[in-house]
């Protein structure tokens, strides 16, 4: 099960955020934008929905060392998360994530990342960013 359905998808193993591109301006948006083109100099409404790039570069990120407030579940101990902004090679927007595998000490700016995919505490698989193979 999908946290979140329509914002990413899970094809032969590899993890791909959906965005939408705007037929008449290009604009690319995500999460995917609805009814009208995201870019405000744009009166578009032709949406595409399209797969975003699996890699991109850290643009920052920090660790979160305290458990979720309710109604959020956390994993029993709580370990803490690491959580990465990371800059989509082709589109250039920035998507934030966590980070699986690697630590605050591992990562840098700049430092390339793809994306995977793993599950919450309570079960349902999210994207992530992970080492770049």
């Amino acid at each position: 099960m999908l946290a979140i359905e329509g914002w990413f998808t899970i094809e032969d193993g590899l993890t791909y955020l959906l965005g939408t591109r705007c037929a008449t301006c290009r604009t690319i948006s995500y999460p995917c934008a609805t009814g009208w083109c995201g870019n405000p100099h744009c009166g578009g409404t032709d949406l595409d929905v399209v797969r975003l790039s699996r890699r991109g570069k850290v643009w920052s990120y920090t660790n979160a060392c305290y458990p979720p407030p309710p109604p959020f579940v956390a994993a029993e101990p709580y370990e803490p998360v690491t959580l990465a902004a990371v800059e989509l090679a082709e589109e250039g927007i920035i998507v934030l994530g966590q980070v699986a595998g690697l630590t605050v000490d591992d990562l840098r700016v700049g430092m390339d990342l793809e994306l995977t995919h793993g599950p919450l505490a309570d079960g349902p698989l999210v994207w992530m960013w992970g080492a770049a193979s």
